[in-house]
């Protein structure tokens, strides 16, 4: 798991967001502590309060990074509509300023996975997502958008290197730039169907609890698509942390086993042109390190494209 590397703390938030937040919470905030894990410059405290009362706050201006004030307020719109039998926390308010957004969700006894994956945590959590999907089938958030739409520039990423090559572009890649970009077209036409989708399924957006119960956080980039397509991301992290066979996990998941093969093969195709083409980039604002991490997962997914894309019949 990776992080921003220069998150703010709840103290260095303006009084008028932490008055806001005690208003939603209801009581003074007297402790606040600040959770690891990712790439958000804003902040991620839990917060307790002078009557005992416990609540998660996640709160960002466009100072720290332009763009992760929209994707709080999408956070808040989409968390708010999800059902309450979904294994997600709760919002329990928003403030939004204009500039400073903050969301004020339940605290979620629970930690991280751990990396490597150990398969006593990857099993409930692949279950937990079988459950997200059927639970969030069909999908009851309305107005996001569909998986295609979040994706399309993002699977175009090979048709960017082709026409711009980074110098130190992985040499098989260079070589199979036609296939690559063949194949993410197929991924991305195949990200169809009607279940609610998290699309960023990685451990530091997961909470085990201390009863083994898993919740799925951080709820920004919420779209309509394929029941497998939070299953298949996983394994992306999976694969990046190695220890298991991922092959083997795509045909026991009761998600991923009867998806195409071909399928399957496009998405990360168009995964992992994101990821190379990406970690070419400049960082964001306020978020350093998400390059090297896009890098890492690029590294990652490629062998395991290069096989089975050589390789079908075994996939």
């Amino acid at each position: 798991m990776g992080g921003g590397g220069g998150r703010i703390g709840w103290g260095e938030l303006p009084w008028s967001v932490r008055q806001a937040v005690e208003q939603i919470i209801g009581d003074r905030v007297v402790e606040a502590v600040s959770q690891p894990g990712g790439y958000s410059p804003g902040t991620a405290d839990r917060v307790s309060t002078a009557g005992g009362r416990r609540a998660f706050v996640k709160a960002v201006g466009p100072t720290l990074n332009p763009d992760s004030p929209r994707m709080h307020r999408a956070e808040a719109r989409h968390t708010a509509a999800l059902p309450r039998t979904a294994p997600t926390p709760r919002l329990l308010g928003c403030h939004d300023d204009g500039e400073w957004v903050a969301l004020v969700l339940t605290d979620v006894d629970g930690r991280h996975p751990h990396t490597p994956w150990r398969a006593a945590e990857l099993d409930p959590v692949l279950h937990t997502l079988d459950t997200l999907a059927a639970t969030l089938t069909p999908n009851p958030v309305p107005d996001v958008p569909t998986a295609a739409e979040r994706l399309a520039h993002d699977f175009a990423g090979w048709r960017r290197i082709a026409a711009d090559p980074p110098p130190r572009l992985d040499p098989w890649a260079a070589t199979h730039l036609t296939e690559l970009c063949a194949a993410a077209d197929r991924g991305l036409a195949a990200l169809t169907g009607d279940t609610l989708c998290h699309l960023d399924v990685r451990a530091d957006n997961l909470l085990i609890g201390p009863d083994g119960r898993v919740t799925v956080v951080d709820w920004p980039w919420a779209c309509r698509g394929p029941a497998w397509l939070d299953t298949a991301l996983l394994l992306v992290n999976v694969r990046l942390h190695g220890g298991h066979d991922t092959e083997m996990l795509l045909r026991r998941s009761p998600r991923t086993a009867d998806v195409d093969s071909a399928v399957l093969t496009g998405f990360y195709a168009g995964l992992a042109g994101f990821f190379t083409d990406s970690a070419r980039r400049p960082p964001p604002p306020g978020i350093p390190t998400v390059r090297p991490f896009q890098q890492s997962q690029a590294d990652a997914l490629l062998p395991w494209l290069a096989h089975r894309l050589t390789h079908p019949e075994t996939a």
